[in-house]
């Protein structure tokens, strides 16, 4: 069993320790332990534990075992920051996180200055690749990706229909949002709204009543899912019938809790479910032998972790340069996700996005489902 110690009420950290007292390699998860996007920092914890956990079983990396340490960064890039700098007091070498783009920028540049490596399972905003640094990486893709995704399927399915645009002036919401909105003015469309909210607020009438009064078709957020499940819901209260589509940030079932009803037909980017790939099965059912849906971002980062160790065998060193330099260097891991790869940036090489639709399943739960050939229409 883990053994789990508070070590900083401020920073909510804790430690595990797994193993023996014998060699061990320092492991950490970097995010939202708790916060409005706790529910994402809970998968990145449960994935993390679950790797450390099989991999302590198979005998480690290069017969050291894991241990894992945890920062609570609350979403905000100042407590991320001071997480980073006490993961590199501690002598962690491996971190996975941030989930936020803006808290994963300034948190990577200590990482760099003390050597550590991190994967981050979640960060899609560009600029956390195009720094030209070492030690950052991420399982997931690109914002400048998405986005165009997003906005091929709007000029293909909403052609000469009223879109607005509204994000939540984070480096991640606003990001992706500007990426659409370029997308959709490559093809001759124009939105009719662009707006900005404030995280952490609730009440958006003042902003549906924008929407309304510009006769809106589609809603584009850029943004997560607690605010975009508020949005959503009263749109639909003020009589708003516009569709919703969102990025990677909803991906959770914390979107239809906040939303409720008004979620149905929401439409979505993300990656292929890795819960639907062979390579996950087993490790989906120990998930939920746990009593723990492995949604969303918790099989990213338990590759992350399987990646580190590949590459750290393949190395033969947990030096973490060395384990940086056999992850640029092309090699591919077998992973949870499928086989994974990067370029000489610590991007994937593969484009990782395809359209979902939010919609009921035969237990009247609403929840995200990966659209055929990313055809939505086909499952309304």
């Amino acid at each position: 069993m883990n053994r789990i110690t508070t070590l900083s009420l401020a920073l909510g950290f804790a430690i595990a320790t797994a193993g023996t007292a014998a060699a061990q390699v320092k492991f950490a998860v970097g995010g939202p332990i708790t916060g409005p996007s706790a529910a994402t920092g809970a998968q990145m914890k449960n994935g993390v534990d679950q790797a450390a956990e099989d991999i302590n079983k198979a005998g480690g990396i290069l017969g050291q075992k894991l241990t894992v340490a945890y920062g609570d960064d609350v979403s905000d890039p100042k407590q991320g920051v001071s997480v980073a700098n006490k993961f590199a007091a501690d002598g962690i070498k491996f971190v996975i996180g941030h989930y936020n783009s803006g808290v994963t920028i300034p948190s990577s540049e200590v990482y760099q200055e003390n050597g550590i490596l991190a994967i981050t399972p979640a960060s899609t905003n560009p600029k956390v690749t195009e720094r030209g640094m070492w030690n950052i990486f991420r399982v997931c893709g690109r914002d400048d990706q998405q986005g165009a995704v997003a906005g091929a399927y709007i000029l293909k399915h909403f052609k000469g229909k009223k879109i607005a645009l509204v994000h939540d002036k984070t480096t991640y919401g606003k990001g992706l949002a500007d990426e659409v909105r370029k997308a959709i003015a490559k093809g001759g469309m124009k939105d009719v709204l662009y707006e900005g909210i404030n995280t952490g607020d609730k009440d958006f009438s003042a902003l549906v009543s924008k929407i309304k009064q510009s006769g809106a078709d589609l809603v584009y957020w850029g943004g997560l899912y607690t605010e975009g499940g508020f949005i959503v819901r009263q749109m639909r209260d003020q009589g708003v019938k516009a569709i919703l589509m969102g990025g990677d940030g909803i991906t959770s079932d914390e979107f239809a809790s906040v939303g409720g009803p008004g979620v149905e037909g929401t439409l979505m980017t993300y990656g292929p479910d890795p819960r639907n790939k062979p390579e996950a099965k087993k490790v989906v059912e120990e998930f939920r032998a746990k009593k723990f849906e492995p949604e969303a971002y918790t099989l990213y980062s338990y590759a992350g972790v399987q990646i580190i160790k590949q590459a750290a065998e393949a190395a033969k060193s947990l030096d973490p340069k060395k384990v940086a330099e056999k992850m640029h260097s092309g090699m591919h891991f077998k992973t949870v996700l499928g086989d994974i790869s990067y370029d000489k940036k610590g991007d994937i090489t593969k484009l990782d996005y395809v359209m979902y639709i939010w919609k009921k399943d035969a237990s009247g739960k609403i929840n995200y489902v990966e659209c055929p050939g990313s055809d939505c229409s086909k499952l309304k």
